[in-house]
Order: structure tokens, then C-alpha cells, then sequence
């Protein structure tokens, strides 16, 4: 792996760390709150290469896994993998390598395409991935469990097409791609 690839992965760990500082926003109907990291996850598959994307990811997860405060709220160590967020979690890596994955096989990447991008591998794949953990560790219905997370959709819709905005502005201002990202829709 190059330097360069080593030092992306840690800006975007980095970044995961930093968004986990916003504080989050618990509902009174759920354990699982709302955080502004997925759009790390979102904005790291739209820049980074796949390998890079899921890796960025990978790392921050072990550094929570190890004790580091960095999800919302300061929590971290093992035992949020066994939590109601748990499957969310886990879907980090693999949802920022999906996005990346698409993202560097089109020929052109708009914001109207990186923001449906971010829906189906970013926003969808991570409730494919939570919503069935989320249930089973609530000892509740899968029904009930993507009921509840139906409230979540219009901030992560939100947070989509912020990554996707910024995923363009970012790549255009540092040359990270060879014209692949385009300004328009």
C-alpha cells in the first residue's frame, strides 16, 4: 500500500473520529441515536478508492472496539458491537466500499447520481445491515424495527446529498480525479 493510500485512510478515520463529537440526537422510541458519521462513511466512499474506503472505516471501528470515546455520546469499547446499534456499525465498512466501488466505475459522477449512490449503498445497505441486528438484540419484530427506523430516513436523506455535494467539491479542489466528477447534474 502507498503512503498516499495510508495517509487518506487517516484523514478518513480521522474525520469518523471528529463527526463522532457531535453530540447525538436520541429519540424517546429508540436506543439507536442519530449521528452525523455516516456521512463520514458516505464521504469516504465517494473520495477514496475502494480498498482505502473500507479500510478508513475498518480502522475507526477497531479503535472503538479497543476503548477510544469515539462514537456520539463518548461511547466506545467492545460492548457496542453487542448494542442496538451494533449492525449499523458493522455495515460502515462495507457500505463506503459499495459506494466507492460504484463511484469508480462510472465514467462521470454528478450530485444527483453521488446522491442516489449514497441512498442505495450508503443509506439502504446500512438499514439491510442494522435494522435485523437492531431487532434481534431488541427482542423485537423486524416490522417494528424498520418501522422505528423509518424516523431516521429524512436526516440521512439530508446527510446524503451534503456528501454528495461536498464528495464534488472536494475532489475537484484537490485534482483526486481525472475529471470523473463533473459539476453539473
Amino acid at each position: 500500500m502507498k503512503l498516499i493510500d495510508m495517509m487518506h485512510i487517516a484523514i478518513f478515520t480521522a474525520l469518523m473520529a471528529v463527526l463522532g463529537f457531535i453530540p447525538p440526537l436520541f429519540l424517546s422510541f429508540t436506543p439507536v441515536p442519530i449521528t452525523m458519521q455516516t456521512l463520514g462513511v458516505m464521504l469516504a466512499g465517494s473520495i477514496l478508492r475502494p480498498k482505502a474506503a473500507f479500510l478508513s472505516q475498518l480502522v475507526f471501528l477497531l479503535l472503538v472496539a479497543f476503548g477510544a470515546p469515539l462514537l456520539p455520546g463518548g461511547r466506545g469499547g467492545f460492548g457496542v458491537f453487542f448494542g442496538p446499534s451494533a449492525g449499523f456499525l458493522m455495515a460502515y465498512p462495507f457500505a463506503s466500499w459499495l459506494i466507492s466501488l460504484t463511484v469508480h466505475r462510472l465514467r462521470k459522477v454528478t450530485v444527483f447520481r453521488l446522491f442516489f449512490i449514497h441512498i442505495v449503498f450508503g443509506i439502504a445497505f446500512i438499514y439491510l445491515l442494522g435494522i435485523p441486528v437492531q431487532a434481534f438484540i431488541m427482542h423485537m419484530d423486524l416490522l417494528q424495527a424498520g418501522f422505528i427506523s423509518l424516523s431516521f430516513v429524512p436526516g440521512d436523506l439530508l446527510k446524503a446529498a451534503a456528501s454528495a455535494l461536498l464528495a464534488i467539491k472536494i475532489t475537484q479542489a484537490l485534482s483526486l480525479s481525472d475529471t470523473m466528477y463533473t459539476k453539473g447534474g
